[in-house]
């Protein structure tokens, strides 16, 4: 009896050892030219479903291999790959190395750029180096290998590849704010952040020194600060950075409405002894508009050079230089907000969309200064400096014009004009320390950062003036106010500079200047409690001052704000899935504001708490089959309390307004198959004012909150590279986006305006080689006339192409 149980060990045993005899084992590594291990490239074994990919030190090994003669596969997209043929006999463990031709630098590029940098670790995002598994907050990044797929030449094309973000309007270069807007799960974003640092621009973006940009979903002042609209997230630009080989690449790009650009990416060692080098990115382009007047001229560079002083330090400089002239048509308003809309379709209102209300004579330049240096040192194995510098400066300088209906119940729109004269100076310093820790046996990563930013304002810009009235379908109309028929405006077919400025000459001149500041501290530390459960712990302490104006004499104040962020994260599988959840703060500082009684005369000056927004949010983040699915599931629920409200009943402002915004988003990225990459999401978001003033257009409690965005989007991009045969090299490229029904205007008196929802087409052919780039982009295929705004309309361009040439090098 007890033979028998042995007996049957023995025959399992044996039977393993046979099962194993008919099976192997293939490892190896993949390293770069210049000898550096090659981290996340794709292993495969053609005709099989075995694969593997790269660890940080470029190793990777296929078990439970069948016998037999395989060709294995080391690639990734954007490189060209290398492949093996092996045999593998009973028994055997196969050993193969792989070299690259792509030095560390490039193959870095490529990775972060290919791989949208999902499971990457990030600096920026919250400060310290996390995954994205890791982060229990939701962010978005978009390369520059993508950008160059879809022959992307304008930064606001960019969020086409994002969910939960719509453009409202383009850039008009107006002081302040005249960088594009976009609305960001139901809320205002602009692209103010630079490498995580402020970096204001009254203009467009170039994208010749983009290396991704980055969409930080939610409330986000605990890291970034309260002087940026941050309700819904912030965009960050992450820049290109030199690396210690030659190389590079050249670039012209040409298209529809006389679009010609041309980039230089040149990257060199300046030493042969010490690790120093320095890289310039540089473009100049020219484009028209689709309308019947409107151009872009513009050039950039930006010089960044890189320092390894030795293993501990390491000290980077960048510079950015814009000069932009453009002629910018006016965003048109169809609602004075006050009355009843005259025309509450698109169709009713009929607006010529290749009507642009302007001239070329009539221009607008933003020349734009960024300048950023940083010193990361060594202190430990455990901890880390980080000091930062930043400053800027930005100018709107030209003419600012917009349409904005008035109180009559017409056909008739007034155009008004202003001269800007402003310039803008921000500077930011920050210091930062990042620690790596057990604690009471618990992994700690902390950081303990202080941050002080100052803006000065000087504006002397032109008074507004109305110049002429104009019907939607283009034409300028002599018109009388009827209320007022001493007051006549003028037909005008045609305007021109001369023309305006006899119109501007009579208006008082602005003269303000202005300057506000905060200091804050704060700290934030992911404790692991388990290698699969962590927390986030997070709180900004900020102190914001602002003196009194040096002209109109308004009194010194201060707004203290407390920020916090929390979140868990829990791995159910390890670096494959984590289960997150977040409750995070934005706030705003807002300037006070001038008291009036009821006879207009002053009465005095009124101080506000600073704005807040909370948001709670769940979701699921993954990352599988050997990081070739990531994903994003979302729901988040966003409430801004103390918002500040016009109460028209007694002409002053008052702070209690509040508005919901939630909604879910899913947002994917695969790697289907060898070459076939896919990029998609979808979002839905619902936005609603609850308290507020009946009577104030933006605040009416039951209505959308306003320039909110579609509540519904969808993205898509796929691209097929031939890998082999006699279309190696070549590919196809298709996508588009899907925007449902947009309130636009949404108030019981005005009525709702709403914008009709539309989905695009774009399509794409390509080669891409070691050397050569060559692209072929086709927009809007189905020629689709569509609209974005924001309480507005603004028509977009139908059908463009885009053909780029490249050389790298």
């Amino acid at each position: 009896m007890c033979k028998k149980p042995t007996l049957i060990a023995f025959f399992i045993l044996l039977s393993s050892r046979l099962l194993f005899a008919q099976t192997g084992i293939i490892k190896g590594t993949v390293r770069t030219i210049d000898g550096a291990p090659a981290e996340s490239v794709s292993i495969a074994l053609l005709g099989t479903t075995k694969g593997a990919s790269t660890d940080k030190d470029g190793s990777f090994q296929l078990k439970n291999i069948d016998l037999g003669t395989y060709t294995v596969v080391a690639s990734f997209v954007g490189l060209e790959r290398k492949e093996q043929v092996v045999t593998l006999k009973r028994n055997q463990i196969i050993t193969i190395h792989f070299v690259l031709k792509e030095n560390s630098a490039r193959l870095n590029e490529v990775v972060i750029s290919a791989r949208k940098s999902k499971n990457k670790v990030s600096t920026v995002v919250a400060k310290m180096p996390l995954k994205n598994l890791e982060n229990p907050q939701v962010y978005n990044t978009v390369s520059s290998e993508i950008i160059k797929q879809q022959g992307i030449n304008n930064y606001d094309d960019v969020m086409r590849n994002v969910p939960g973000i719509s453009q409202t309007w383009q850039s008009t270069g107006r002081a302040g704010d005249g960088g594009a807007y976009f609305a960001l799960r139901g809320f205002d974003a602009q692209p103010v952040l630079t490498n995580g640092l402020p970096a204001l621009t009254g203009g467009n973006l170039d994208l010749a020194n983009v290396e991704e940009v980055q969409v930080i979903k939610g409330p986000s002042a605990t890291l970034f600060g309260g002087s940026f609209y941050s309700y819904g997230g912030v965009i960050n630009t992450i820049t290109k950075k030199p690396y210690f080989d030659f190389g590079g690449e050249v670039a012209y790009n040409i298209g529809s409405f006389g679009l010609n650009r041309a980039t230089i990416d040149l990257n060199t060692p300046l030493s042969k002894t010490e690790k120093i080098a320095l890289r310039i990115n540089t473009s100049y382009q020219t484009e028209n508009s689709f309308q019947n007047a409107g151009f872009k001229k513009s050039f950039f560079i930006s010089p960044a050079i890189t320092y390894e002083v030795n293993n501990r330090l390491k000290l980077d400089v960048m510079a950015e230089i814009t000069q932009e002239k453009r002629a910018v048509a006016p965003v048109f308003f169809q609602s004075d907000r006050a009355t009843p809309l005259p025309f509450k379709t698109v169709e009713a209102l009929n607006l010529n969309v290749n009507e642009s209300f302007t001239s070329n004579d009539l221009t607008m330049k933003n020349p734009r200064f960024n300048i950023q240096a940083q010193a990361n040192y060594k202190l430990s194995d455990q901890w880390n400096s980080q000091t930062v510098i930043s400053a800027g400066r930005v100018k709107s300088d030209g003419y600012y014009t917009y349409i904005f209906d008035d109180d009559q119940p017409d056909n008739f729109f007034p155009q008004d004009f202003h001269i800007e004269n402003n310039v803008t100076n921000t500077f930011d310093i920050q210091q930062n320390f990042n620690g790596d820790f057990k604690l009471f046996g618990l992994r700690n990563r902390i950081l303990v950062g202080v941050d002080y930013y100052n803006r000065k304002v000087d504006d002397n810009g032109s008074g507004y003036a109305t110049v002429r009235y104009v019907t939607p379908q283009g034409n300028s109309v002599d018109y009388t106010y009827p209320s007022s028929p001493s007051v006549f405006y003028p037909a005008a077919q045609v305007i021109n500079k001369q023309f305006v400025d006899s119109k501007l000459a009579g208006q008082e001149s602005a003269e303000y200047k202005f300057s506000n500041s905060s200091l804050a501290a704060y700290a934030s530390d992911v404790i692991n409690f388990t290698p699969k459960l962590s927390a986030m712990l997070s709180l900004r302490v900020d102190n914001y001052t602002a003196p009194g104006s040096v002209v109109n004499g308004t009194v010194d104040f201060s707004q203290f704000a407390l920020s916090h962020k929390l979140g868990l994260v829990y791995q159910p599988v390890l670096d494959k899935v984590s289960v997150f959840a977040n409750y995070m703060d934005a706030f705003i500082n807002v300037e006070p504001s001038t008291t009036f009684d009821n006879d207009g005369n002053q009465t005095g000056v009124q101080n506000f708490k600073p704005e807040h927004a909370n948001q709670w949010e769940v979701g699921v983040k993954t990352n599988l089959f050997s990081d070739r699915l990531s994903a994003t599931l979302s729901y988040y629920n966003i409430k801004v309390s103390d918002r500040v409200y016009s109460d028209l009943a007694t002409n002053t402002s008052k702070q209690g307004g509040k508005v919901r915004s939630k909604g879910f988003e899913v947002d994917v990225n695969a790697n289907v198959a060898t070459g076939f990459n896919l990029i998609a999401g979808y979002s839905h978001n619902s936005n609603k004012v609850l308290a507020g003033d009946a009577l104030d257009f933006y605040n009416e409690p039951g209505r959308s909150s306003g320039g909110q965005g579609p509540s519904d989007q969808a993205n898509l991009w796929a691209t097929y590279k031939f890998a082999k045969g006699a279309f190696k090299n070549f590919g196809l490229g298709v996508g588009g986006n899907y925007a449902g029904e947009y309130i636009v205007i949404d108030n019981s008196v005005t009525g709702q305006f709403i914008l009709p929802g539309y989905t695009l087409l774009n399509g794409s052919m390509f080669y891409n080689s070691g050397h050569y780039r060559v692209n072929f982009n086709v927009n809007n295929i189905t020629n689709e006339q569509y609209y974005i705004g924001y309480w507005s309309i603004n028509p977009q361009k139908l059908r463009n192409f885009n053909i780029s040439l490249a050389y790298k090098f």
